[in-house]
């Protein structure tokens, strides 16, 4: 899943505040204007929190993002025209990562669309999309025996990611009811289940998730708003023993980049369709209606002519191979310079990075970068102009890290 940043560091007067806002300042968070709101960028440091999710876990704030439900006899189907999915093969209890596009097949905001019930789910959009989202599927929704309602301003979600997340959240269950935590254990990959979770005043009703967005194990918790502070803290508490730490958005942002996961903004946009961003797979051109005939979603016969065409970028994956990183904006060129000299006026630019950092988990500079196709192809070296200088890149595989298989 993903956000866009909108600012950087505000004052408390920036942006819509979070349910927890009162929590992250009483931790003294480093707060920022991201997709409208007023969110913790950092509580200690970047790398301290980065590495605790990937060595134990780390508990993010996520209610910035929008929540819309979809819900009514034909729900399924107005999902089906509205998004590039296929959502009616979704079982209940289980979720897919699609996007809602545009008739020219851009994208306008990659989504996880949960399925609760039968003619029930649950759209998670981006906070700088949030709205947008909610109105494009009421419109796509016209005609369709099916609700949509935003229930954004009443949730709130918290996200606990790590190696440990799993032992933490079965943790929050009853523990007169193992059960509760079995089914914690037992959830799947994409998949949610509604359950009650302790907290210091009492239980609170959840949609727990096991998805995310840090290249690990983890749970998205979706609760009232009105109880997010209760969860907060016992969610703190009982964690804290086990390497749990509040984390901010500047590690998230490390951590889906060193997974390879695209940031809308930044990788995605209303320039990109999902097959130059090398996400062609959640585009279901083979969606029928139910005399057989293809289902004209939104964006589909567009996106059928894409998928036949050569594009003229693609999004590849960089290591640095000195020690300065790439960052968003900088150009790609071929390297027709020294490693480290300087760019010259004629040097051929042939792409463009969209996210960079130094990565703290590999040691080493990495980026995403749309180039053109012929330089596409792992092991090519390339160069980037990090502030006139060439610094040497080369084309690596996605993801750049995947989390150790579990025993």
């Amino acid at each position: 899943m993903t956000d866009q940043q909108t600012g950087a560091a505000a004052g408390d007067d920036a942006g819509r505040r979070s349910p927890l806002h009162d929590e992250h300042v009483a931790l003294g968070a480093n707060l920022t204007t991201f997709g409208g709101w007023l969110m913790p960028l950092r509580y200690t440091s970047d790398l301290a929190e980065h590495r605790a999710v990937r060595e134990a876990a780390g508990l993010f704030d996520l209610s910035h993002m929008g929540e819309i439900e979809v819900a009514g006899p034909q729900a399924a189907a107005a999902l089906d025209h509205a998004l590039v999915g296929n959502l009616s093969a979704v079982a209940p209890g289980r979720a897919r990562y699609t996007m809602i596009c545009q008739e020219d097949g851009a994208v306008l905001d990659d989504l996880v669309v949960y399925r609760l019930a039968q003619e029930r789910f649950l759209v998670v959009a981006n906070a700088g999309n949030a709205d947008l989202v909610a109105r494009e599927l009421v419109a796509r929704a016209e005609g369709f025996d099916a609700t949509v309602t935003d229930q954004g301003a009443e949730t709130a979600l918290v996200a606990v990611q790590g190696p440990r997340a799993e032992e933490i959240v079965a943790g929050l269950t009853d523990p007169a009811d193992p059960a509760a935590a079995q089914a914690v254990r037992d959830l799947r990959y994409y998949a949610a289940v509604p359950l009650a979770l302790r907290t210091d005043t009492g239980p609170v009703d959840a949609l727990v998730a096991r998805t995310g967005y840090t290249g690990e194990d983890g749970f998205e918790l979706f609760v009232p708003a009105d109880r997010a502070a209760d969860l907060w803290r016992t969610t703190l508490a009982a964690g804290a023993p086990l390497g749990l730490v509040p984390a901010g958005l500047s590690a998230r942002d490390s951590l889906r980049l060193e997974a390879g996961m695209p940031l809308y903004g930044h990788e995605l946009d209303t320039t990109t369709t999902p097959y130059e961003a090398g996400l062609g797979r959640v585009v279901k051109l083979d969606k029928v209606e139910a005399d057989g005939s293809p289902l004209e979603f939104v964006g589909r016969a567009a996106l059928a002519a894409r998928r036949t065409s050569e594009p003229a970028r693609v999004l590849v994956g960089l290591q640095g191979l000195g020690r300065r990183p790439a960052r968003a904006g900088y150009a790609v060129v071929l390297p027709d310079a020294e490693p480290g000299g300087a760019v010259g006026e004629s040097a051929r630019r042939v792409g463009t990075v969209t996210s960079g950092a130094p990565s703290p988990t590999l040691g080493h500079p990495i980026a995403l970068a749309y180039v053109t196709p012929e330089l596409s192809a792992e092991g090519t070296r390339l160069a980037v102009d990090v502030r006139g200088r060439a610094e040497p890149v080369v084309v690596v595989p996605l993801p750049f890290y995947r989390r150790p298989q579990q025993s």
